[in-house]
């Protein structure tokens, strides 16, 4: 594990921010480090290039700091605050104070723990009434969400193919490491042939205005059960991921919950789905859009494994998460 950045050393000092803190607790993801303040949490973007993602510069980060605020106020909004300057002042790094900028966070306020969709599901708290409602408020949101124009030009077959093909070559050099060969290249074939004999499938999609600005990330992690039900960290960073078939996003919540083992509240939140929804169609996709979500997983794991700011151990954790869904994804496979 290497050294945290020096911004990051000193954001672990709760002198560093308003009205200080006992403690502070910092997590990561391959793309951010998160600092728990109280309650108030502060995520700064890593100066990172996935080639989907570019937060290589300052200007970079600031504007998808800016653009995470607006875009989650749609599914949670007295949850995202605002976008923070971090500075430095003789020496002494501060959020929110005087001096040279050397970064932004988003500040957020603290959701809590205990009601995360992923926790409660460890603890077999979630029903399929949460689930039922979970279902509701995701139809409401996509039948009111942007479609049309770029939306369908960036979000249809082209994408679809871009997105699965990108999965497949940023993959591949984890092949016998992360992904056996076998199961990158029987996933590979069913995602080519499943394209290519469902194109028109794809095509009547965007002509029936299926394709919206979705969530983009929508899985049990992101979801809290607080006083209401909070749908939050979406998709900022690469319209493409966000402008989709909401097939696609609805596959990605019920691919997680198989990865739960919860096949059954999945079943049930994509019934759901589709009463509100009345699209029927969505269902000769959902296997197809689940192995896509689950080596999307898959994919992360892989990233976040060669993060060289993470300890062995949590490396070790990714890499069994990262392989346990690369075999979900193989289990969604038809005769294609």
């Amino acid at each position: 594990m290497s050294e945290l950045p020096e911004l990051v050393q000193a954001l672990l000092d709760p002198e560093a921010y308003p009205d200080p803190p006992q403690r502070v607790e910092l997590m990561q993801t391959q793309m951010s480090y998160v600092f728990l303040v109280g309650d108030y949490v502060y995520k700064i973007k890593k100066p990172v290039d996935f080639g989907f993602l570019d937060y290589t510069t300052l200007e970079k980060r600031l504007f998808y700091c800016q653009k995470e605020i607006e875009l989650n106020r749609r599914l949670c909004p007295d949850t995202y605050l605002g976008v923070v300057p971090v500075t430095r002042d003789n020496g002494c790094i501060a959020i929110g104070r005087d001096g040279q900028i050397e970064e932004y966070a988003v500040k957020m306020r603290r959701l809590p723990y205990e009601a995360m969709m992923d926790v409660l599901l460890t603890k077999n708290k979630v029903t399929p009434e949460m689930l039922a409602d979970v279902a509701a408020i995701v139809a409401g949101f996509h039948e009111n969400a942007a479609t049309g124009g770029d939306i369908n030009e960036i979000g249809g077959i082209k994408a679809v193919i871009q997105n699965t093909d990108e999965n497949f070559t940023q993959t591949e050099k984890y092949i016998g490491t992360i992904i056996s060969r076998a199961t990158f290249q029987r996933i590979r074939a069913y995602n080519d042939g499943f394209i290519k004999t469902n194109t028109p499938l794809f095509q009547k999609r965007v002509a029936d205005g299926r394709i919206r600005d979705c969530h983009g990330d929508l899985h049990a992690a992101h979801i809290c059960f607080s006083d209401t039900i909070c749908i939050y960290d979406c998709i900022e960073f690469n319209d493409r991921f966000r402008y989709c078939d909401v097939a696609s996003e609805v596959a990605f919540l019920a691919m997680d919950l198989d990865h739960y083992g919860r096949s059954d509240l999945s079943d049930g939140f994509v019934a759901a789905y589709v009463e509100k929804s009345r699209d029927e169609e969505l269902k000769q996709l959902l296997n197809f859009y689940k192995c896509y979500r689950a080596y999307v997983r898959g994919k992360v794991g892989c990233l976040q494994y060669n993060d060289p700011y993470i300890s062995d151990e949590e490396k070790t954790k990714v890499l069994a998460i990262a392989k346990s869904y690369f075999e979900l994804a193989e289990s969604y496979i038809e005769n294609y």
